[in-house]
């Protein structure tokens, strides 16, 4: 098991701005997991007794809306802290994380975090520019939803996934999302969405084997997302 000092991770996410003697400490309190795919890795309402460092794997996190269906607010991977928000504020989660990849994860415990927080202020603006870049990336999936066209927010949602996570030996797109969660991703009906993949299918714009998706053309994509 990789030392927190050592570890290249973190260089992804806050713990960047601890001190040596900070991570060697979060090292020793820290506790290894790992999560399979469709496991929850804490749910929304959950008090939290610590933070979740990625080191491997994927998760969604969202919130259930009043009609009982979920919103995805993000996909978090390799780098990406969970809980932090929540732990900080000292409230219950206020979204869920499920592993929708198989993950390996650092469970750290929230003194490990609070202490450092009140001690070191390099790690305190690290954490705010974090938390500030999440409440960007919320605004804008508010935006999208309210302003762009379901097939825009496809589109979209088909080029973030390529950029993001890349595509296997063969194109097809290391990441697949089911149906339902493409639809809670871009926030529409899952009928609706099978049916706008069929249509990029037919127009060449992508293909499929099950659920693994290749893109087959870019600019298409890109045509869709301007609204020509």
């Amino acid at each position: 098991m990789s030392r927190c000092e050592n570890c290249i991770i973190r260089q992804f996410n806050s713990l960047r701005a601890m001190s040596k003697e900070e991570l060697k400490k979060v090292s020793d309190t820290k506790v290894s997991k790992t999560f399979k795919k469709g496991d929850a890795i804490f749910e929304e309402g959950d008090r939290l007794d610590g933070v979740f460092c990625v080191r491997d794997g994927v998760s969604k996190l969202s919130k259930l809306s009043s009609n009982g269906k979920d919103q995805i607010i993000k996909l978090a991977s390799k780098g990406e802290i969970l809980g932090q928000r929540s732990v900080i504020a000292e409230e219950s989660a206020n979204l869920s994380a499920i592993a929708i990849k198989d993950m390996d994860v650092c469970f750290i415990p929230k003194e490990s975090i609070l202490h450092t927080l009140n001690t070191n202020p390099n790690f305190a603006v690290e954490v705010l520019r974090h938390m500030a870049k999440d409440l960007r990336d919320a605004d804008d999936v508010i935006v999208n939803i309210s302003q762009k066209t379901v097939k825009q927010r496809i589109a979209e949602a088909f080029i973030y996934l390529k950029d993001n996570f890349g595509e296997d030996e063969v194109g097809f797109l290391n990441l697949s999302l089911s149906r339902e969660d493409m639809s809670n991703v871009v926030g529409t009906a899952t009928e609706s969405t099978i049916r706008i993949i069929s249509e990029f299918k037919k127009k060449g714009i992508i293909e499929t084997s099950g659920k693994k998706v290749r893109i087959l053309s870019i600019p298409k994509l890109e045509t869709v997302i301007s609204g020509l």
